[in-house]
Parts: C-alpha cells; structure tokens; sequence
C-alpha cells in the first residue's frame, strides 16, 4: 500500500521525474512509463484529471489522503499528454506514446513493400507526415514554426527520404550480385537520411532565436542559440536509433523465416509489423533515454551577451539547463 501525502515528513518533488535523470536506468524507467502505447488510449477525463493534479500540486494544493503512487501516475499521464515547456495538451499523433503503434505499422510495410517506386514513394510521404507531426509537436520551448518553415522542412524531408530510397534501389538494381538482404536494408537507409533532414529544419527557429536556459530552481535566464547545435544533434542520433533495431535486425530475421515450409507471401506485412513492434517497444523508451531531457550546459560556453547577463545576477549559476525535446 502506497504512502498517504498527509504522513509524508517531505513531499516529492513533481518538478522532476521519479526516477535519478542522471543514470540511464532511471531515464528508462521514466521513458518507459511516458512513451508507454496504453497512454493513447486515456480518456479525456483521466488526462484533465491528472494536469488538475499537477498543476494543483504546484501551487500546494492537494488532498492529504491521497497516495504517493497516485500522484506519481498522474505525474507520468501528464508528462505522457503535456509539452513540458508550454504545458500544452500535445495532439495524440505527436505524443511519444504514439510512437510504437504508429512507426510499427509504417515501418512494417515499409521492409516489406521497398521494390516498387509507387510504394516506396507513398509509404515515405506517410513516415515523413508522420514524423513531421512527431518533431513540431516535441519541439523545445515555446518557439512558434512559421508554416512557411514547417512545409519547407516537410517537402525536404520527404524529398530526401524518397530521393534517398529511389536512388539506394536504383544503384542496387544494377548490383547483379547484391544480396537480397543489402535491398532490404535501403528503408532504414532512407528514414535516417529523411531524420537527419527533418528534425534540424522542422525545429530550425530554435538556430535563430534561441532555445530557453534555466538555473536548477526552473527560473528562465534567457534563450541561448548555442544550445540547438548541441539539442538537436542528439534528439536524431536518438530518432536514428528507435530505428535501427527494428529496420536492420527485422529484415535479417525476416530471411529465415520467408524460407520455412508454411511460409506464405501474404504473412509478410503481419510479421514484419509484429516484429517492428515488439523491437519499437523497447528501441523507444531505450533511445530516449540516450541522453537527459533536461540536459546541462557550461555557462561559460553560452554567447556573451547571455553569459554577461547571467554573471550579473546574484548567485549567478556555472551550469544551466535546457529542454533538449524528443
């Protein structure tokens, strides 16, 4: 049984996740609790309820008789549902909750249809739809995207994932000897290329104004235009990574199993699907977990002008923190 709040001597602080962001394991422990699927599936009632919650706890408001491990899943619904920085609901399809059920589909179909140009053109537009809608929703900070910049960084991501894909298959079509396998790998190729396009250009207002610094008390200092070029790098490394289990080793299991005896062609989206799924389950919350949300930052290291304005605060803090986004 859970400890009541009313017979706690110090009460948690919801500011942070429950488990040490500074270890790995505890950043998987939170990530495997926020990018949890069965999140999508919350009522409305049960999403209200638990900002209620939170942002009640904030302003110590809350009720004595209430669990700990209440609070604490009402905590991990809000961080699943709300944007950190804006603490706006975040559109369902753009929750890191989505991310299994939606890449699992996408990615399934994607290793088993990558022969024919039609498909791999239409399926890549979809992935790049979808992760567009994934990287403006867990973008850092309050930075409005102009819609002129967001459909600039959709059509070069789409371009590049398709340009990537066609261009792989082509090569490897005058490749006699090539083996079946290298053919199958050509989408993960592509979804890496399109992610190393799309997240810098989806979040590239982030290069000109700045994203948001703090002190470890969560006080605003300023917005630094250093932070991105080391932000953003990280966040596609990650979004490489979610990928690579079930878009590299899904198609070399998959090769046995085309052999066996009761092997039919049409079990191949449904296999490869499953297997995407049971990999993106794991690869997702893991590879989230690479590096901290809240990330640290020298001060020493930010532009001068906000490292001036900073040292001329009382106490002036050597580390500051940043939302590095998902």
């Amino acid at each position: 049984m859970s400890e009541r709040l009313s017979t706690l001597k110090v009460l948690p602080d919801i500011s942070k996740p429950r488990w040490d962001q500074n270890t790995f394991k505890g950043r998987a422990r939170h990530f495997f609790t926020t990018t949890n699927p069965l999140n999508i599936f919350l009522s409305e009632e049960t999403l209200e309820r638990s900002r209620k919650i939170v942002t009640n706890y904030r302003k110590g408001i809350y009720d004595g008789n209430m669990a700990l491990d209440e609070l604490w899943r009402a905590k991990q619904i809000y961080d699943s549902a709300y944007h950190p920085d804006t603490g706006e609901k975040m559109f369902i399809l753009g929750r890191m909750s989505a991310q299994v059920p939606c890449n699992m589909t996408l990615s399934g179909l994607m290793l088993t249809f990558y022969k024919r140009s039609s498909h791999v053109v239409f399926l890549h537009w979809l992935n790049q739809t979808f992760n567009a809608v994934v990287n403006y929703t867990n973008r850092s900070g309050p930075n409005p995207v102009s819609k002129e910049r967001l459909f600039t960084s959709y059509c070069f991501a789409t371009g590049g994932a398709m340009a990537t894909a066609l261009g792989a298959n082509r090569i490897l079509a005058n490749m006699r000897n090539a083996p079946k396998i290298i053919n199958a790998l050509v989408p993960f190729v592509a979804v890496g290329a399109a992610n190393a396009i799309n997240i810098p250009m989806m979040r590239s207002n982030e290069f000109a104004v700045g994203i948001p610094v703090q002190d470890e008390k969560g006080e605003i200092l300023g917005s630094s235009k250093n932070v991105p070029y080391y932000a953003i790098p990280q966040v596609v490394l990650s979004r490489i990574g979610m990928a690579m289990p079930n878009m590299v080793l899904g198609p070399i299991l998959f090769q046995p199993i085309s052999r066996m005896r009761h092997y039919k062609p049409w079990m191949a989206s449904p296999i490869q699907i499953l297997m995407a799924g049971f990999f993106l389950t794991f690869s997702t919350p893991l590879c989230c977990a690479i590096f901290p949300q809240k990330s640290s930052f020298l001060a020493k290291d930010l532009e001068p002008e906000l490292r001036k304005q900073i040292e001329a605060s009382e106490n002036a803090p050597t580390v500051v923190y940043y939302n590095k986004g998902l």
